[in-house]
């Protein structure tokens, strides 16, 4: 008997994120465990959902299919508001760790691709499953581990796109585990402090229809120009990506429209127009928060199972790995202070997940101890900009190795 299949979409995908999200929020304050290593709520919450929806399955005959085409505008929208907050000042400011952060990626890259190669070896596994088990899938994320993935099942390596998903799915989960408590023991051990200590306060807006408001209210007139400067960022990067695609250049839709958010933030400073600061932040959470519930909630896990022990060795092979990496070499590479804390935890959510959990990390960091624009600056940039290109030219020069001949 096949399963009943519920699909969700649109209103009711939200409605049920926001269900969830609050769900991860409730258990991270009934289990002083979570709360304590600052594990991000959507986290929890979609981790949760996902394991119910799989027993559900299992036991029963339900299927649940989600559509996520709504989640997917969520990321554009997110990665527009960091193109609104990046400012030239700012990124000549983080200029030397932004180098730094590049070369301590591009190092790692190779090392996590290494550890991968040597995995499948010790499994008796082939060396494509490697690679898939190294940065095309943890480091890349879903979208390089479809791409590559695909590529591999065409060259004949039966369920390379099932596995590669796999290890992006649980790269995810991991990434964004592990990376806030890391950050946490560090801040602690070491007692670090933001280095601005007036901006330690707490980041929640109230909602104003004056136009002359507070500097932390919203008036419905920065909320209309905020959204407005997004919908600019989305319909010109589309534009974009649809005119580079008929050239042959083909790059993610998130890049196009943070790229667009650059030009209009720092085109609007040339001008003397200001853009509306906190309702930037507050639709940056807002977008991030519900896209990681989301892709956390839909997960299959049931489908994940066919290939488990050996995703499991590599999953725990690459998260000892970063975790070593990100303490003893990011960390002291970015000044062993508060924001290298930060971006030692935003790191390892970057490296084994995606820039969103990376994000997210950071935001669990911060709201528990304190901002850290450095941070908030070098993570998304590095994630959003110099990452991908790094991970193509890394895996295409061990593709060309002998043994993948």
């Amino acid at each position: 008997m096949m399963p009943q299949v519920i699909t969700i979409s649109g209103t009711q995908l939200i409605v049920l994120a926001i269900a969830v999200l609050y769900l991860g929020e409730v258990i991270n304050k009934k289990w002083h465990f979570l709360e304590k290593n600052s594990i991000p709520t959507p986290v929890t919450g979609g981790l949760v959902f996902s394991l119910l929806t799989a027993v559900i399955h299992y036991l029963g005959d339900y299927q649940f299919n989600f559509v996520l085409e709504l989640r997917d505008t969520l990321l554009l929208i997110f990665f527009s508001t960091i193109g609104l907050n990046a400012k030239v000042k700012s990124l000549i400011s983080g200029g030397k760790g932004l180098i730094l952060m590049i070369v301590a990626c591009s190092a790692f890259l190779v090392v996590q691709d290494l550890l991968g190669l040597l995995m499948a070896y010790i499994a008796g596994a082939h060396p494509g499953f490697g690679l898939l088990g190294g940065s095309i899938s943890f480091a890349g994320g879903h979208g390089t581990a479809i791409a590559w993935g695909e590529e591999a099942t065409k060259a004949g390596l039966e369920g390379a796109a099932e596995f590669g998903l796999a290890c992006a799915t649980f790269g995810l989960v991991v990434g964004g585990l592990i990376g806030s408590p890391i950050a946490s023991r560090l801040i602690k051990k070491y007692q670090l402090k933001p280095k601005d200590e007036s901006l330690n306060k707490t980041n929640d807006f109230s909602v104003s229809t004056k136009n002359s408001s507070p500097l932390h209210q919203l008036s419905v007139n920065d909320a209309i120009g905020t959204i407005f400067s997004l919908g600019l960022c989305l319909g010109l990067g589309d534009a974009v990506n649809r005119y580079l695609f008929t050239h042959d250049i083909k790059l993610p839709g998130f890049l196009t429209a943070m790229i667009v958010g650059i030009m209009l933030t720092n085109g609007a400073d040339h001008f003397k127009i200001k853009f509306s600061q906190p309702a930037i932040d507050l639709i940056s959470g807002l977008s991030l928060q519900l896209f990681l519930t989301m892709s956390l909630m839909s997960m299959d896990l049931l489908s994940l199972m066919e290939s488990a022990s050996f995703l499991l060795f590599v999953v725990l092979g690459q998260a000892m790995l970063i975790t070593i990496f990100a303490v003893h070499i990011v960390f002291r590479l970015m000044g062993k202070d508060y924001d290298a804390a930060v971006i030692a935890g935003g790191f390892m959510g970057l490296g084994l997940g995606a820039t969103p959990v990376a994000i997210a990390n950071m935001d669990a960091i911060t709201r528990k101890f304190g901002p850290s624009q450095k941070a908030l600056i070098i993570i998304p940039l590095t994630g959003a900009f110099f990452i991908d290109i790094m991970n193509a030219l890394i895996i295409k020069f061990f593709i060309a190795l002998p043994i993948f001949q």
